[in-house]
């Protein structure tokens, strides 16, 4: 499985499950569909869905994490 790290603009740190590609892809098409759109993930290690405002999003890249 493939992860992503988002790094938000208050300094969260998220890591999701999917490639950077797939990731990326749900942040434009929320940026893309409305302000108060969200990205929907599932976070590692809690399984639990996370909604990710695009706008508060700023930085993106893979994560070191292996399963």
């Amino acid at each position: 499985m493939a992860y992503a790290e988002i790094k938000l603009v208050d300094g969260d740190v998220l890591t999701v499950e999917g490639t950077l590609e797939d990731v990326e892809k749900r942040l434009s098409d929320a940026a893309r569909s409305g302000q108060s759109r969200l990205a929907w993930f599932e976070e590692h290690g809690t399984h639990a869905s996370v909604g990710v405002n695009p706008a508060h999003v700023s930085r993106l890249r893979v994560s070191d994490i292996e399963d």
